[in-house]
């Protein structure tokens, strides 16, 4: 089955105090995104594509000797609508996506093969990579039928009830779907919650209605879904980096 790969690279990251665009700040010589595409091209995907929008020119440039195709989100209304920008890239693709953000650059490659292999073997249209946190506070909480692997909902921290915040296994961002089922999917979201953005776990609703399994596969290590916002988090992120060598 062929792989494209989808990383998230459009945001500003306010709370990096700086004007440099996120992905662009750099842990252990090299930038965030740069992390993200080396460890996407040793799955050898058929497609890197990066979704650029704040300060664009910067992040494009920075990617140049990456074989990436890098699109435009502007203006940036959402992960889902992000995603969405991807689509044309990959108009004549028919295998797996595998969705990064370009500010999460702790996952090894190894886990990253372990999920795809989870999600080919459970014959799911879509797969979530999830973690227990001590501390869930911020995450989409993922809920689960009880005692398997399938995902009943997944709902953002803001959007939780009490019961769904006190569930610690939480949301990594990182998916693998049917490259159909994603962008027919994403045909279909709204901007009706709390951000009033397209939500791109939305498309896990759609999938749920159309009777689809969605698939869950929880990394042992919490450590490796922990993106960057903040220039403490910056600092943890270059300790762990470096302790992986």
């Amino acid at each position: 089955m062929s792989l494209a790969i989808v990383i998230m690279a459009a945001g500003k990251g306010t709370r990096m105090q700086s004007d440099l665009p996120k992905v662009l700040h750099k842990a252990d010589g090299r930038a965030l995104v740069e992390h993200v595409i080396v460890k996407s091209e040793e799955l050898d995907p058929e497609k890197i594509v990066l979704i650029v929008g704040h300060k664009a020119e910067l992040v494009e440039d920075a990617v140049r000797h990456f074989p990436v195709t890098c699109v435009l989100q502007e203006p940036q209304l959402g992960t889902g609508h992000a995603v969405m920008q991807a689509e044309a890239a990959l108009e004549e693709f028919r295998g797996e996506v595998l969705i990064l953000s370009g500010d999460a650059p702790l996952f090894t490659t190894e886990t990253l093969r372990r999920l795809i292999g989870f999600h080919r073997e459970s014959r799911a249209a879509a797969t979530v990579l999830t973690a227990d946190m001590d501390d869930p506070t911020g995450y989409g909480r993922v809920i689960r039928r009880a005692g398997t692997d399938s995902v009943l909902r997944i709902v953002e921290q803001k959007d939780a009830t009490e019961e769904e915040k006190a569930v610690r296994e939480i949301n990594s961002g990182v998916y693998v779907f049917e490259a159909e089922t994603l962008f027919g999917s994403l045909q279909e979201i709204g901007t009706d919650n709390a951000q009033a953005e397209y939500y791109l776990t939305d498309v896990f609703g759609i999938c749920f209605r159309k009777g689809k399994r969605v698939a869950a596969w929880k990394t042992p290590n919490p450590d490796e879904i922990h993106g960057i916002n903040t220039p403490e988090q910056l600092a943890r992120a270059e300790a762990l980096l470096r302790r992986a060598h």
